[in-house]
């Protein structure tokens, strides 16, 4: 059988179930998907470069990382992006095209319904 690991970081552990909730309230399956890949493993969690979000996300759209943005890679559009970390060369390039670094529950803030947001990972 299995050892179930349990998640041990308070910050985290509200995140998922803010998520969760709010997946409820708002009607928006995107956050429950979202809860359940921070869950995972961190060795499972997403690690997306800024070209592959330059790649697959529109300048309209937000670019979600349910896990941590690396540097590697250009950004010429003018995103938002959310995610769980951010490497210090990514929160720079990102900035310095114009867009911006969100946390996850900022996201939820901002966008209860999760419209045009792009999960990427």
């Amino acid at each position: 059988m299995a050892k179930k690991i349990r998640k041990t970081n308070p910050v985290l552990i509200n995140l998922i179930n803010e998520l969760k909730k709010k997946s409820y309230e708002n009607d928006a399956p995107i956050w429950k998907d979202i809860a359940e890949r921070l869950e995972r493993p961190l060795r499972n969690w997403a690690e997306v470069n800024l070209g592959k979000i330059e790649k697959y996300v529109n300048e309209n759209e937000i670019a979600l990382v349910p896990g941590k943005v690396l540097s590697s890679g250009e950004l010429t559009k003018k995103i938002t992006v959310a995610a769980w970390s951010f490497s210090q060369k990514a929160r720079e390039k990102i900035e310095r095209a114009g867009g911006r670094c969100i946390s996850i529950s900022e996201l939820v803030e901002e966008n209860p319904k999760g419209k045009n947001v792009r999960i990427i990972g």
